[in-house]
């Protein structure tokens, strides 16, 4: 009976060394994917033009309509609808106090600083990411990228570079848009609710910003731009299982590509704060 118990116990911790052991190996095998992803991008998009093997100029500019062009209907009207409540939520607060005229700088402020880059980014996630991995997850089902590298083509050079350019560059536009599509959404409802005039709302916004939450709200959306770029790629260079497997990893990188943005939010919002 001690015998067959042990026994027991022994294939017990075998089974579970075993599945730790797998879990390990599969965590380190992504890690090591992640790194190689990040080193050849940066590779290819810097060292590599220098020494003569170019950039994929056409496709980047591409990207850069799908990224950022075609965006611009969605985040222009969830701009507006943010700066909008913004401002009506603060007014609510603020004329207590026969101070809504303040209404101004808070959503000057928080919309340049915080609500610009952390909206445009997720929608960014939303809409583009997801393509992203779905694109390169489809091509890596129907065997494209391999049929890539069997002619002697970088994968990295030919997908994720000109998406991760792309994202580079049109998300802190979009962001600056945004900015200014929010900022004009609490005019409208400065003008029209709260019978504050335009001259003096425009004046009071000047006055309240300052250059440092432009440029907080630009760093921010570069780095989002980075987080959406590769965790799209990623995802879909980790599609297995056909079909399925595709709408399992274009999900996957839309809830982690809001978590790392939420995340890095707080990192720098936190670092702006105390050291800016």
């Amino acid at each position: 009976m001690a015998t067959e118990l042990s026994s027991k116990k022994q294939g017990v911790l075998e089974l579970f060394f075993g599945w730790l052991g797998r879990k390990i190996l599969g965590l380190s095998g992504q890690v090591y994917f992640i790194y190689r992803l990040i080193l050849d991008s940066l590779y290819w998009t810097f060292a590599a033009p220098v020494v003569g093997k170019g950039l994929r100029i056409g496709s980047t500019f591409d990207e850069m309509v799908k990224v950022g062009v075609n965006a611009v209907p969605i985040v222009v009207l969830i701009s507006f609808s943010v700066g909008l409540i913004l401002a009506m939520q603060s007014a609510y607060q603020l004329e207590r106090f026969g101070a809504t005229i303040f209404t101004a700088d808070l959503v000057a402020v928080a919309q340049t600083r915080e609500l610009g880059p952390l909206m445009t980014a997720i929608i960014v996630a939303g809409r583009s990411g997801s393509g992203i991995a779905a694109e390169i997850g489809t091509m890596k089902v129907g065997e494209e990228i391999e049929a890539l590298q069997s002619m002697g083509f970088n994968p990295v050079k030919f997908l994720v570079v000109p998406k991760l350019l792309a994202l580079a560059v049109m998300l802190p536009c979009l962001t600056v848009l945004a900015d200014f599509v929010g900022i004009a959404g609490g005019v409208s409802i400065a003008v029209f609710s709260l019978d504050l005039g335009f001259i003096r709302y425009i004046n009071r916004t000047i006055f309240a910003l300052v250059f440092k939450d432009m440029i907080t709200g630009l760093i921010k959306s570069f780095v989002f731009a980075v987080l959406v770029g590769l965790t799209g790629c990623y995802m879909g260079f980790m599609v297995e299982g056909g079909a399925e497997g595709v709408g399992r990893r274009t999900t996957q990188s839309v809830v982690v590509s809001i978590f790392l943005i939420i995340l890095a939010d707080a990192f720098f919002t936190a670092v702006f704060y105390y050291l800016w």
